[in-house]
């Protein structure tokens, strides 16, 4: 499942929430990963725009890939305004056998960060300025080629 939040995540209310609907599911491993603003070039935080219909086009594509390893794949990212030191993303894999889950979750974050469609920009002096020097350009998108 992919969810979508405006400002920082819950962490605690949504890896709760993820692991009590999956509880009983029978998997054996639970892997999460989570993601924090930190604290550097001076900014008060990050913001994020999602194109939402690829995100979306993106993250079935590793569902597919999960659920053929008999496992299932969970994501939270933020739109707007996420500052120092909370969260703007959760991801997740269940999985009968560890070996997948660990597997998955490195791959899954590492492709989430060279291909979603997320851009990303600094806080700083209560202005939005895009964060070219540490985005990742999209393949085919033109925008960052």
């Amino acid at each position: 499942m992919l969810y979508l939040y405006d400002g920082s995540l819950d962490v605690a209310s949504i890896l709760k929430d993820w692991y009590d609907i999956e509880a009983k599911s029978n998997y054996g491993a639970y892997v999460t990963f989570v993601g924090t603003v930190r604290s550097e070039d001076d900014i008060d935080g990050l913001s994020f725009d999602i194109y939402e219909p690829i995100l979306q086009k993106w993250f079935d594509t590793w569902r597919e890939k999960a659920n053929s390893k008999g496992a299932i794949i969970k994501m939270a990212h933020s739109r707007g305004d996420v500052m120092l030191h909370k969260s703007s993303y959760i991801s997740a894999v269940f999985s009968p056998k560890r070996r997948v889950a660990l597997e998955l979750i490195d791959e899954f974050v590492e492709d989430f960060k060279a291909s979603a469609p997320i851009w990303k920009y600094d806080l700083k002096d209560k202005k939005r300025i895009y964060a070219k020097d540490r985005s990742t350009a999209m393949e085919h998108s033109g925008l960052l080629a």
